[in-house]
């Protein structure tokens, strides 16, 4: 869980140097003041302004943390959002499966009630109706809602023709111990935000949207480090200690969206600019993980706890010198550390963009921390993606007997709505 395919660094959601901004302290600031804030001050993110999220400078000087409210993604857009954003401090992810007797016309108006919410809300404002208040004195806080299709979907809807092959079920891993209640669903929302009210405010609202068209599957929450909480920008850091995110694919390779999103001629047609999520609540053993030294945790993953660069020496993002073996002849990096078999040069070129949340759901009756990963990873095709890499841990990874994998999905995420558009609208109207 800490190689080639993990989580974005915090640098595209830095504050702002102190006194660039013009933005009161919480107390009595109204979301109008913020959002007028966020335009003056040029905060906006949206997919193209992630990418600078991957500058190596910080800036010289710290905001309040009351800036990070400003922070606004866009709803509209080639892809949607929630994808090349920088990670957020909270997430919500939800699953439906639609109630009996509804189908594509309920599940088109469901679809375009959600996007008017979702458009409202990440820009700052109240939901379109019924809002609870919940958010009132907030700004945006970088929120994005994210909306995807399960394979279960097209046979509720009739739209099985237009179902993509890339949907079809993963196969079965040797890690799995799945919860088939907290797995799959007809459709799946993704909500993200930089402050936990924010967050849930979204999440009551899509929930309430639903109405008598969908009926939650399952839902869980989950966490990041909050923007600002280090003294310079760092990659996140897991529940095990590990920095997590090091060799993400960035929107600067030249490769990246031919990786990570469906072509614009792709197939099938409605989700040209789209991507695909694989979602797995993966459960941390912590305590037989914290058992071992620093060195053998180490060992386990193939990079040092304390800077994320690799055992063979250098920084962070020195290249992995595999072949490096020491004075008894055997590889500084045993050969099956994580990072060693997850690095794409050893997958065929499989790569795909994670963009997980940590999440702790209490303790069990013996006291063992029910806590781990809620990992989400975006590929242009999970066939070419996240299976074959998956299928490699299964064989021999060092760290596959500190987790395990208790809940799976996978979802067919369109690209982004246009103005005037609701997403999904291509499929459900086409």
């Amino acid at each position: 869980m800490t190689d080639q395919d993990q989580t974005l660094p915090e640098t595209a959601r830095l504050p702002r140097q102190a006194g660039t901004e013009n933005v009161s302290p919480r107390t009595g600031v109204s979301r109008r003041r913020l959002l007028g804030t966020a335009g003056a001050t040029g905060l906006a993110l949206g997919a193209a302004g992630a990418a600078a999220g991957y500058a190596a400078a910080a800036p010289a000087g710290a905001a309040p943390l009351t800036s990070l409210g400003a922070g606004r993604a866009k709803f509209h857009g080639k892809h949607q959002p929630g994808i090349t954003d920088a990670l957020q401090s909270c997430g919500h992810l939800i699953a439906f499966d639609l109630a009996a007797g509804a189908g594509r016309t309920e599940a088109a108006a469901l679809l375009r009630r959600w996007s008017t919410t979702a458009e409202r809300l990440m820009a700052g404002e109240p939901a379109p109706h019924g809002d609870t208040d919940v958010a009132r004195d907030a700004g945006p806080s970088s929120l994005t809602i994210t909306f995807g299709f399960g394979h279960s979907f097209f046979d509720r809807t009739g739209l099985q023709k237009q179902r993509p092959a890339a949907l079809d079920p993963l196969p079965d891993f040797s890690s799995d111990h799945l919860d088939k209640a907290r797995s799959n669903g007809d459709l799946w929302v993704q909500i993200g935000a930089d402050d936990a009210l924010v967050a849930f405010h979204a999440l009551r609202a899509i929930q309430k949207d639903a109405g008598g068209a969908a009926r939650i599957r399952w839902q869980m929450n989950g966490f990041n480090r909050s923007p600002g909480a280090t003294a310079r920008p760092m990659t996140a850091r897991n529940l095990m200690g590990q920095i997590d995110g090091t060799g993400n694919p960035k929107p600067t390779d030249s490769d990246f969206a031919q990786r990570i999103f469906v072509p614009g001629d792709g197939t099938p047609s409605w989700m040209a600019n789209g991507s695909y999520a694989v979602v797995r609540r993966i459960r941390m053993l912590l305590d037989d993980w914290e058992k071992l030294s620093p060195a053998q945790q180490e060992n386990v993953i193939g990079r040092r706890k304390s800077d994320g660069a690799p055992l063979t020496g250098g920084t962070e993002t020195t290249e992995m010198d595999l072949e490096k073996t020491d004075k008894n002849g055997e590889y500084v990096i045993p050969v099956n550390a994580h990072a060693r078999i997850t690095r794409p040069d050893q997958n065929g070129g499989a790569a795909m963009l994670r963009r997980p949340f940590s999440y702790h759901d209490g303790y069990d009756a013996d006291g063992t921390p029910d806590a781990g990963l809620l990992f989400i990873c975006w590929q242009a095709d999970p066939l070419r993606g996240f299976v074959p890499v998956q299928r490699k841990l299964d064989r021999g990874d060092a760290l596959s007997q500190y987790i395990r994998h208790e809940a799976s999905g996978l979802f067919a995420v369109p690209g982004g709505a246009a103005k005037g558009e609701y997403v999904g609208e291509r499929l459900l109207e086409g």
